[in-house]
């Protein structure tokens, strides 16, 4: 733990889904809030909010019971767009069934805004 703080918070909120919790507090960062964000924006959590600590801060997210699984993608492998199809077979079970969430030169995304607006990035990680 706490070498990669992306794949704690996944895999945090994956186990809570899991279990059947409604809430979960996991980490924060400015990358978990984005990637966070992306979540919302695609109704996987119903919200967060950022809880002060007085230290980096946590995360005090809202569970649906949507998530299936979620996972970084580690390397976090380089991708144009002519290769989304690819990362889609390779970490998505099916054909327009979850996001691939990257990190792009316009912020971070899923692979569905990045194709829309025609640029590569980074792929960061997976939810379905």
């Amino acid at each position: 733990m706490r070498h990669n703080l992306l794949a704690d918070a996944l895999s945090m909120i994956k186990n809570a889904e899991r279990v059947g919790k409604k809430e979960v507090v996991i980490p924060a960062s400015k990358l978990i809030g984005n990637v966070l964000e992306v979540m919302k924006k695609y109704n996987y959590i119903e919200g967060y909010e950022f809880v002060d600590d007085g230290k980096s801060g946590k995360f005090k997210v809202k569970l649906i019971g949507k998530i299936n699984n979620c996972n970084v993608i580690s390397p976090r492998f380089s991708t144009k767009i002519d290769e989304f199809e690819k990362w889609e077979k390779r970490f998505l079970p099916a054909v327009n069934f979850g996001i691939l969430i990257l990190t792009t030169p316009k912020g971070v995304m899923s692979h569905h805004e990045a194709k829309k607006l025609g640029i590569g990035g980074q792929l960061l990680a997976y939810v379905y």
